[in-house]
């Protein structure tokens, strides 16, 4: 009979070897990042075709695992942190927060409850109190009264959240009792996340229950047309109970006017929850804090600093007026979750905050980076940032082969050649093919757009420039029927 061995563990010094490799590999990578390709190259299941049909049936070794990164995963990776990365919006990342994602991820740490890890549930409380005073939230926000932060996985489950808040809060909380009232009735504008949407399928309300209202030549939305819409519903004897607003839409950066939006949602008894996605994390400086006015009137506000705070995915910040409301909608408590401190109502039981009960230990990045960067760190680089995208814009403007579609309020340029959409199609194709920079698209009324946002973590003028002489290049070539740019 085999012996097997006397353990398979990987031991301390293996841990300490192979770790630091992994950190060189890490270091290595970002020094030469910006030489990869932006946009992976592979096709559709080339990787899965690189890998063994079969798992080992003995152990390998590490170095084995690492030269298949680079032989078989890297192909296959978009470089969402090179310097030459536009699209979307970022989701950046930085040294301090991977070292805090890596030792959070070696406390292993269940943040459940307050029992079973305190540190991981008051350390979290209190950025998200710091968040507050960084960002000039409204006081509201804080811990200290009844309302207060967390950190959920991402927007899309903050809005979720607060959805469901605002459902049990529209019914006396029948509806975790009895299922839903089919009456209720939510309201985003046409340029809202495509969260939004799902929220409402998750939560019952249904799609059919969504109103999707229109939006100014700005694409934030009319507040008149969230009234008229309010009103009509009303009328049908249906029940208006949520609103999602939004600072900086994905499509185009666009800000909801919420101080009007506000004022319509407290008057009719409306939950409004306010999304900062990206553009949230302007607000760390004090001139682009105009961008959140009215913000005072929201029920539910997040952002996310994985996508311009330099916290790796996933980090969002969510955080009510009346945390109350939240728990009630979200809390259950088996017997096995039972504990003394639970029990004393002196602390935060965080599953009570969110959809799934399991959390991971995120605040440990954030607080990496906080400390890393200072606020005065943070600012600099969003300055930065937004000065690039906008003196990217002045270039679109003052060429005339191209155009503005929106004026750009922070780090995203919506633009488009005059050719038509077609042609900035193909252009953009041959800008995403040749490697040399990464753009993403959208439509806005009705026309095909070309979206470049300034916000990865090493991007810097020489990489802005080199994007819009590559732009230029391929749009002169493409108007001449000439072959696309070399790929890089």
């Amino acid at each position: 009979m085999e012996v097997p061995r006397a353990s398979y563990h990987m031991t301390p010094d293996e841990f300490r070897k192979h770790g630091r490799e992994v950190v060189d590999w890490i270091a290595d990578y970002y020094e030469r990042v910006e030489s990869l390709p932006v946009l992976s190259r592979v096709e559709p299941g080339a990787i899965r075709a690189a890998l063994p049909a079969r798992p080992p049936v003995e152990g390998e070794p590490f170095a084995a695992m690492l030269r298949d990164i680079d032989a078989v995963i890297l192909p296959g990776i978009t470089h969402w942190q090179s310097p030459n990365f536009f699209a979307f919006f970022p989701a950046n990342a930085s040294g301090p927060a991977i070292l805090g994602e890596l030792l959070a991820a070696g406390l292993g740490v269940q943040g459940m409850l307050w029992a079973t890890s305190p540190a991981c549930t008051e350390l979290e409380t209190h950025l998200l109190d710091w968040l507050v005073d960084m960002l000039a939230l409204p006081p509201a926000f804080k811990s200290s009264g009844a309302g207060g932060g967390v950190i959920q996985d991402s927007a899309s489950s903050a809005a979720l959240a607060a959805l469901l808040a605002a459902r049990e809060r529209a019914t006396g909380s029948r509806s975790n009792e009895s299922g839903c009232d089919g009456r209720l009735v939510a309201y985003a504008s046409t340029q809202a996340h495509s969260s939004v949407e799902k929220a409402v399928k998750i939560a019952g309300i249904g799609r059919a229950n969504l109103r999707l209202v229109d939006v100014d030549e700005a694409f934030a939305m009319r507040p008149a047309a969230l009234a008229e819409a309010i009103a009509r519903d009303r009328r049908a004897g249906l029940v208006p109970f949520f609103a999602a607003a939004t600072v900086g839409t994905t499509s185009s950066n666009a800000v909801d006017p919420l101080p009007e939006i506000g004022g319509i949602c407290r008057a009719e008894g409306i939950w409004l929850h306010v999304d900062g996605a990206m553009a949230g994390t302007a607000a760390l400086c004090p001139e682009f804090r105009r961008l959140q006015d009215g913000l005072e009137w929201a029920d539910s506000y997040c952002f996310n600093p994985h996508k311009w705070m330099f916290t790796n995915f996933d980090c969002d910040c969510f955080w009510v007026a009346d945390r109350a409301a939240l728990v009630r909608a979200l809390s259950i408590l088996p017997e096995y979750l039972r504990n003394t401190a639970t029990e004393s109502g002196a602390v935060i039981d965080y599953r009570d905050w969110q959809v799934p009960l399991g959390r991971r230990f995120r605040a440990l990045k954030l607080w990496f980076v906080i400390r890393h960067y200072g606020v005065a760190g943070l600012q600099h680089h969003v300055r930065r940032h937004v000065e690039l995208a906008q003196r990217f814009a002045a270039w679109v403007e003052a060429s005339p082969a191209f155009e503005l579609a929106v004026r750009p309020p922070l780090n995203l340029v919506c633009f488009r050649h005059v050719a038509g959409d077609s042609f900035n199609r193909e252009l953009l194709e041959r800008l995403n093919a040749s490697g040399k920079a990464y753009l993403t698209h959208t439509t806005l009324a009705g026309r095909f757009v070309l979206r470049l946002c300034v916000g990865q973590t090493a991007t810097e003028e020489r990489h802005v420039a080199d994007a819009w002489r590559l732009i230029e290049k391929e749009a002169a070539e493409l108007e001449r029927g000439g072959p696309p740019a070399p790929r890089g």
